[in-house]
C-alpha cells in the first residue's frame, strides 16, 4: 500500500512541473501580433453580434435571441474571472468551439453555431482566445436561458446533435486552389453563412444536403435567400468584383445588403482584407446552382390574375418610386438599386420586398461606402391593399418572374418586429 502511494506522489511531483508551466503558458500575455489576429478572427466570426447588447461593454452578453422555443442570452465572453471566461484555458476555449460543449461539459444550444466553428483551427482558436483575454473585463453575471418546456431540457440536444452536428476541423480540398479552399474555410466556418442561408426546420437543425439554398430565418420575418439557385441569390452569372462590393462595402451594381445582412457587412465583412473577402467571392461563385441563368427575362408570361394589382401598383411606383429607382425599374446603381431584373425581388418569398416597402432601411455605413442612401417607409402612407399591389406591380414588371404579393402577407409583415 505505501509502495503504491509513494508511485502516486512521485508521478503527481513529476507532473507538477508540467501542469505549472500549462497554468503559467494560460495567465502569459499573448504576442501583440496574435491578440490583433485574433481581433480580426473575431470580426470574421461577428461574435460582436450577439455577444454585446447595443450601447453595452464589448462582450459583455446577455443580448436576447428569441427562438421558437423560447429566449437564449448570450453568455458574457469578457476575461472577467467570475461571470466571464477569465479562468479558462486556451485549450478549453477551442474544445468549446470544436465540439458545441462549454467548459463544464454541457452542451451548448446550437444558437451558438458550433456547427460552423468545429472548422475552425486550432491556430485560429488560440488567437481569438488570446484576444478575448485583451479585452476589459465586466462584471455581469449571465442571464439563464428562458425556453419553455421540454426545451429547457439540454439532454435533448444529444438527439439534435447525433442529426445536425459533424464534428471536425476543416479539411482543405486538394482539388481547388488555395484562394478557393480560404474562402471555404471562412465560409463554412467563422462566417457561419449556411446558419442563415439553409432552409432551417421545425427542430432548429438543418441538412447539409440543402446548405446554402436558403430560407426564412426565425423571428426576424427575413429571408436568406439560396446562394445556389440563379433565380435567387445565386452568384453564378455575377462578376467576382460585384460580390466582393456586396460583401465588404454593402452596396454593389447588383445589389445592396439591408437586414440582418447590413449587420453582418457592418460587423463583420467591412473589416476583412480584400484577399479573404475575394476568396469568399470565390468560393460563393462556385456553389453548384441548382436553377439555370435566367437568360432572358423579357420574355415573362403576362399572367391575368395580376393585371388588376399590377394596374395599381404601376400607379403607385410612379408616385413613390420612380423618383430614385426610375421609370423602367433600372436603379442609379450602386446607392438606388436595379429593380428590374433583379433577382432578390423575384424570389419564391416576398417576404424582404414587402419589408422593404414596409419598413425601409439603410445599407450598413462603410468605410468603401460611409455615407449611405437609405429608402424611406411607407408603413404609414400606404395600407396593405397598397403595399401589395406596389409590389405585385414590382415582382411581375419588366420581366420580373415574381408570383403576386397577399394583403394578408403584407398585414402579417406589418407587425414584424423592427430592429
Amino acid at each position: 500500500m505505501l509502495t503504491r502511494h509513494f508511485a502516486s506522489l512521485v508521478l503527481l511531483m513529476c507532473a507538477l512541473p508540467g501542469l505549472a508551466q500549462a497554468q503559467q503558458r494560460n495567465r502569459a500575455p499573448a504576442a501583440p501580433s496574435q491578440v490583433e489576429r485574433g481581433r480580426y478572427l473575431a470580426q470574421a466570426g461577428d461574435c460582436i453580434a450577439c455577444h454585446t447588447i447595443p450601447g453595452a461593454k464589448i462582450f459583455s452578453g446577455n443580448r436576447p435571441m428569441p427562438t421558437p422555443f423560447g429566449t437564449l442570452y448570450s453568455p458574457n465572453i469578457t476575461p472577467d474571472k467570475e461571470t466571464g471566461i477569465g479562468k479558462w484555458s486556451a485549450e478549453e476555449f477551442y474544445q468549446m468551439l470544436h465540439t458545441g460543449r462549454s467548459r463544464n461539459g454541457d452542451l451548448l444550444y446550437p444558437a451558438m453555431p458550433f456547427a460552423s466553428y468545429t472548422r475552425v483551427t486550432r491556430a485560429d482558436s488560440d488567437a481569438i482566445f488570446a484576444y478575448l483575454r485583451s479585452v476589459p473585463p465586466v462584471r455581469l453575471a449571465s442571464r439563464p436561458h428562458d425556453l419553455r418546456f421540454p426545451y429547457n431540457n439540454r439532454s435533448l440536444l444529444i438527439g439534435w446533435r447525433t442529426l445536425y452536428f459533424n464534428e471536425g476541423e476543416y479539411q482543405p480540398d486538394r482539388g481547388k486552389s488555395a484562394e478557393w479552399n480560404r474562402g471555404a474555410y471562412l465560409v463554412q466556418g467563422l462566417g457561419h453563412c449556411a446558419m442563415c442561408h439553409t432552409p432551417i426546420n421545425a427542430l432548429g437543425g438543418s441538412s447539409e444536403a440543402q446548405a446554402f439554398q436558403g430560407g426564412l430565418i426565425p423571428m426576424q420575418n427575413w429571408y436568406a435567400p439560396s446562394l445556389t439557385s440563379n433565380r435567387e441569390a445565386g452568384l453564378g452569372n455575377w462578376e467576382i468584383r460585384d460580390i466582393m462590393d456586396l460583401l465588404q462595402a454593402g452596396v454593389s451594381a447588383r445589389a445592396t445588403v439591408y437586414g440582418p445582412m447590413a449587420e453582418v457587412t457592418y460587423n463583420s465583412l467591412q473589416y476583412m482584407t480584400d484577399e479573404d473577402i475575394r476568396a469568399m467571392a470565390v468560393y460563393l461563385k462556385s456553389l453548384p446552382a441548382d436553377q439555370p441563368v435566367s437568360a432572358d427575362t423579357a420574355k415573362s408570361p403576362l399572367r391575368a390574375d395580376v393585371n388588376q394589382a399590377a394596374s395599381e401598383g404601376r400607379r403607385i411606383y410612379g408616385q413613390r418610386c420612380a423618383s430614385c429607382h426610375g421609370a423602367e425599374g433600372r436603379g442609379k446603381p450602386p446607392h438606388y438599386p436595379p429593380l428590374a431584373a433583379n433577382q432578390s425581388i423575384g424570389m419564391t418569398s416576398d417576404v424582404n420586398p414587402i419589408r422593404m416597402v414596409l419598413n425601409g432601411g439603410y445599407p450598413p455605413g462603410t468605410s468603401r461606402n460611409p455615407m449611405p442612401y437609405g429608402m424611406p417607409p411607407f408603413a404609414q402612407v400606404l395600407n396593405d391593399n397598397e403595399v401589395a399591389a406596389v409590389v405585385t406591380f414590382i415582382r411581375t414588371a419588366w420581366g420580373n418572374r415574381g408570383a403576386p404579393v397577399s394583403v394578408r402577407d403584407v398585414n402579417r409583415l406589418r407587425a414584424a418586429t423592427v430592429e
